[in-house]
């Protein structure tokens, strides 16, 4: 009799999980119904279980996804250069950059994208993506730092993870427990495209930026030095083309910077050209 007692009490455990699953399920397809309609009941289920709580977010959650969003950038959205030499000394770069950021206990991954335009973005959970154009407009290894530590600012900042939570909150697409972690893996996506980040979010990452460049050694003075480059352009190129005004972000900078700590490394330019002479 107690065996009978015990077998029927886990199968009512197990059934009460089920039953709660379903209902994560429900509510999200209350609050997503055009999405519901194509989902199988048994992907429901699972997706009822895969749901997150953005203003919770924990750091592993935040990899998770954001290596979620990297495997859909690089499946054809965003072409990978196929150069091992330039791609180590990108990464070298910046994971020293990221070991004296304000945020060092999660996993940093920086890869060149093969596209001669002049961008870089982040995307949360550590991934840094910078263009083979940018490297080759880069006088030093130190402004190519300063643009590595910028982006290592707004992931330090987690502006991606705000900037979800606002898009998913402003297209209702957040329910009662939270929001579908797919959907959040696209709306990542989209943001790593449409970079909406707000004036505040790039004075913060600029800030935070200087300071990682000051810890690691990098000549301060590199960061002002690109963005006065980039100024001067003849077109806005797409790394500042939803960004704050160049000139404001330069003058903050300047104010910035110590005067006695403007130099420092990385700012040979010709060992810098030597270590990215296989992109010619």
């Amino acid at each position: 009799m107690l065996r009978y007692y015990a077998q029927l009490s886990r199968q009512l455990r197990r059934w009460g999980y089920l039953g709660i699953s379903i209902a994560i399920s429900l509510m999200l397809t209350v609050g997503q119904p055009m999405v519901a309609q194509a989902i199988s009941w048994g992907d429901l289920i699972l997706r009822g279980i895969q749901v997150i709580q953005l203003s919770s977010l924990s750091d592993r959650q935040e990899v998770e996804i954001g290596q979620q969003i990297n495997q859909q950038l690089t499946r054809g959205q965003v072409r990978i250069l196929q150069n091992s030499q330039v791609n180590q000394y990108v990464d070298q770069i910046g994971q020293r950059l990221a070991a004296s950021s304000t945020r060092p206990n999660i996993p940093y991954r920086f890869q060149v994208v093969d596209d001669r335009g002049v961008n870089a973005f982040a995307t949360m959970g550590g991934f840094v993506y910078i263009n083979r154009g940018l490297l080759t407009l880069a006088s030093n290894e130190a402004e190519l730092a300063s643009v590595l530590a910028h982006e290592i600012g707004h992931i330090a900042g987690r502006h991606s993870v705000a900037q979800m939570r606002k898009m998913a909150v402003a297209s209702g697409l957040v329910g009662a427990a939270g929001l579908d972690r797919n959907t959040a893996v696209n709306i990542g996506v989209e943001l790593a495209f449409r970079r909406p980040n707000s004036r505040q979010d790039e004075y913060s990452a600029d800030t935070m930026g200087l300071q990682t460049l000051a810890k690691t050694g990098y000549a301060q003075s590199a960061m002002v030095n690109f963005m006065s480059k980039l100024l001067q352009s003849r077109s806005v190129p797409t790394f500042l083309s939803t960004h704050p005004a160049t000139s404001e972000r330069i003058d903050r900078l300047q104010q910035a910077i110590n005067p006695a700590s403007s130099d420092g490394d990385g700012l040979d330019s010709v060992t810098y050209r030597n270590r990215l002479r296989s992109l010619s």
